[in-house]
């Protein structure tokens, strides 16, 4: 075992193993790519830093990358999504670089992603932009040897563009969060299942006959709405944008404000991308045992400076993944899993088979970008409409469900300006 590694304990890896290789069962699709990258070997030579949540799905990302000839340093994207057993898995069983350990402080956090990038990568990988964040900074001298940065999360996304907008950004990033394959269905489903998984596990409340306030109704927000409500939830949504707005009313969720929304409330989950969603004047107005959670990617959405420099008391796992603030006028809020992303911090995130079509568009993105070297401009790119087509079929084919296809007839109507009424 050559690779370099900071992970917990490497004697969890067994079990890692078999959580990996169960995972594996649930990805048809990237173990399609998986083989056709070992016998093409389109990433040979390849120097790759991923910094994503080390999970199952994950691991056989990394896997496939490997297949693919490319060599490999992963650290976390965030501090409490290391799965430890299968960080150490691919450390002792796949000869993967890997630094994570689930829990780790800031300072490590940071150690890591550096060590990860003294690989001196082509390629980076983000969840969340903070690999490019460091190449724009710190690591400057890097930044000239990328071919491309992979970015799978909407606020990475968002940050990219506007780097791009002030004309900064150094090298060029494919938009993989953008791809129909991941936000249509890995932020709805994946993120509407496990956000509520993560939210049952922290505190084994009954969704049923709660008021559930989702804020945000983007396609994750869309997701954990539909979820909640579906297990008997009274689901509010409360949005900044009127066009989604409209949209959550006309799916049949109550919408309003937050400081409105704040009043009556059980349980909030914020999922906008966006910083200070819930502030202390929301805290304040909150009942009793109020429980605040978050499943955007950064803890930012929680004003949680505020609510920790005004509690008067506070006290600290609660349960495993709950903390209570009680303040001044009495009331206890409850914060799961340190604001951080709920569905990861207290479960295991997304489920294997969602993942599977989110990965294998990452890893095609990838050999796109590196068969495209020098050719793409220092912006954000959509990743090419073939991509996304071509996992969504052989998806479908995994699950046993076959499509029509257009006829010579409808081929020719659809290109047609001549054929009317």
């Amino acid at each position: 075992m050559s690779c370099k590694f900071d992970v917990k304990d490497l004697a969890l890896a067994p079990e890692g193993k078999k959580r990996i290789e169960w995972a594996d069962k649930d990805m048809p699709v990237l173990r399609m790519v998986r083989d056709l990258f070992r016998g093409e070997k389109p990433l040979q030579g390849v120097r790759l830093a991923a910094c994503l949540h080390i999970t199952t799905e994950t691991a056989n990302l990394a896997r496939t990358l490997q297949a693919g000839g490319a060599e490999l340093a992963l650290c976390a994207s965030n501090p409490l999504s290391t799965q430890d057993d299968n960080a150490a898995s691919l450390v002792k069983d796949f000869g993967i670089s890997v630094f994570a350990r689930k829990g780790e402080d800031r300072d490590t956090y940071y150690r890591h992603m550096n060590a990860a990038l003294d690989i001196k990568p082509n390629v980076t990988m983000d969840d969340g932009a903070d690999l490019v964040s460091l190449l724009h900074s710190s690591r400057k001298e890097l930044a000239s040897n990328i071919i491309a940065s992979m970015e799978e999360t909407t606020t990475g996304v968002i940050r990219l563009r506007a780097m791009e907008k002030d004309g900064i950004l150094r090298f060029p990033v494919i938009a993989v969060n953008d791809a129909q394959c991941k936000h249509f269905f890995d932020n709805r489903y994946g993120t509407g299942q496990s956000t509520l998984d993560g939210v049952i596990r922290a505190t084994d409340h009954l969704i049923a006959g709660k008021k559930v306030v989702v804020c945000g109704y983007g396609w994750c927000g869309r997701g954990v709405a539909s979820r909640a409500r579906g297990m008997g939830a009274n689901t509010i949504v409360t949005e900044v944008n009127p066009i989604r707005a409209i949209e959550a009313a006309m799916d049949g969720f109550g919408v309003m404000p937050m400081n409105q929304a704040a009043r009556i409330g059980d349980i909030f989950i914020t999922v906008t991308g966006n910083a200070g969603v819930i502030r202390m004047e929301h805290f304040q107005a909150m009942k009793d045992n109020a429980l605040v959670c978050n499943s955007g990617h950064f803890n930012v959405e929680l004003d949680l400076e505020s609510l920790e420099k005004s509690a008067k008391k506070v006290r600290r796992k609660v349960r495993e993944f709950v903390d209570e603030y009680t303040l001044a006028n009495g009331r206890r809020i409850l914060v799961a899993g340190e604001g951080r992303l709920i569905n990861l911090a207290a479960a295991h995130g997304h489920p294997a088979s969602v993942m599977d079509m989110s990965f294998a568009v990452q890893a095609l993105a990838t050999q796109w970008a590196v068969k495209n070297r020098g050719k793409l401009d220092n912006k954000v790119h959509d990743v090419p409409a073939a991509v996304d087509e071509w996992v969504a079929a052989l998806k479908l084919k995994s699950m046993g469900i076959k499509i029509d296809a257009l006829t010579k007839q409808q081929k020719k109507y659809l290109v047609s300006h001549d054929l009317g009424t």
